[in-house]
């Protein structure tokens, strides 16, 4: 990589500027039209979004390859590694046990629905494995942290993200009437159900507040985020295990397996144990203020988000519509299909056993 080059700071420029402007453009969307300081509409889509605009209108992309090429590599790597810093194994609370084993029924029927069904259709592998990430866990950062561990194309991966933002979207409106109705308003089942059923972190957040302003709950925020928090760890285990389903790694033996988990991965897993670690006991390894410990881990999950987010827009600026439009809509219905498998299986599981899973915890 020649970093004296004109083409790589024209693209990481044309990247930061495309990344800034999403950033805001999501806060507008948050304030103005949903009345939230956090979006519901994530800055990572509309940096693919307003990147294929600009590629598509204008040749300043082609004139930035090298910048945008490091970008979609090396600064995406880069923030995956610091991205484990926002996962501890300590921060989802009491509702942790509770969460459990229907964040575990979300992510095996997204996984299995993609792994079963998916070639049957004429996926793609690296499509399957983005969708199957995308729906079972947290929306468009695990489609982001699973991408080049499948060798997504960028046109893959803005499909994915642009697939999981509509659905998402959709289950925030929809999911808490719904709850609402099927829980018989017991705000910790409907919280229970929001987390494990919707996608991204800031539409839970989103589904949470709608359902507390409607209803009068505030419980059911405080339940769909811990759950959430429970469902986000298992980027810990299905980053690498999509690697192994979707990434041609069948019949390989479990040496060969292991060796597709890249750098990037273990420094993400890595840095989620350093992150736990810090948290515990009154004072950070037993050496820093917990107040210090908490800004470090601000400051670290601030750079994996940019990292991720000027990545993004890179990935944007070297897709083209044409791309997205070769994909065909066979793999949006199918991801429907999944979205709504999770939301089905999450609702079925909850009324059967949500009362006596939160008795027991409660108890």
């Amino acid at each position: 990589m020649d970093f004296r080059s004109r083409a790589f700071w024209l693209g990481l420029a044309l990247a930061a500027i495309v990344a800034v402007s999403a950033t805001v453009g999501s806060d507008a969307i948050g304030s103005l039209l949903f009345g939230s300081s956090r979006s519901p509409v994530s800055p990572i889509l509309l940096a693919i979004v307003l990147g294929m605009v600009v590629t598509n209108t204008t040749g300043a992309a082609r004139a930035g390859a090298a910048g945008l090429r490091f970008c979609s590599t090396t600064i995406l790597r880069a923030g995956i590694v610091l991205l484990g810093f926002r996962l501890s194994l300590l921060s989802a609370g009491k509702f942790t046990l509770a969460a459990l084993p229907f964040v575990i029924a979300a992510i095996v029927a997204a996984v299995l629905v993609v792994r079963l069904l998916g070639p049957r259709l004429g996926l793609s592998r690296r499509l399957a494995g983005l969708i199957a990430a995308g729906t079972g866990i947290c929306g468009a950062t695990a489609i982001v942290a699973t991408a080049p561990l499948l060798r997504a194309r960028q046109s893959e991966v803005g499909y994915a993200i642009s697939c999981i933002t509509v659905f998402g979207l959709a289950a925030m409106f929809g999911y808490p009437i719904l709850a609402h109705a099927v829980f018989a308003g017991d705000p910790e089942l409907v919280g229970l159900f929001l987390g494990a059923s919707i996608h991204e972190t800031a539409q839970v957040a989103g589904a949470g507040l709608m359902y507390e302003a409607q209803f009068g709950a505030s419980s059911a925020l405080e339940t769909a985020t811990v759950t959430k928090l429970v469902r986000n760890l298992g980027m810990l285990g299905l980053i690498p295990l999509a690697g192994v389903l979707f990434g041609g790694g069948e019949g390989r033996s479990g040496r060969a397996s292991l060796s597709m988990i890249p750098w990037f991965v273990v420094g993400f897993a890595a840095c989620s144990a350093l992150r736990t670690a810090g948290d515990q006991g009154d004072q950070a390894f037993g050496l820093f203020d917990p107040e210090l410990w908490r800004q470090a881990v601000g400051v670290l999950t601030r750079a994996a988000e940019t990292c991720l987010l000027i990545a993004m827009a890179a990935v944007g600026l070297k897709s083209s519509f044409a791309g997205m439009r070769n994909i065909g809509l066979r793999p949006f219905l199918f991801g429907l299909f999944v979205a709504a498998t999770v939301g089905g299986v999450s609702l079925i599981l909850i009324t059967q056993i949500g009362p006596a899973v939160l008795g027991l915890v409660g108890s």
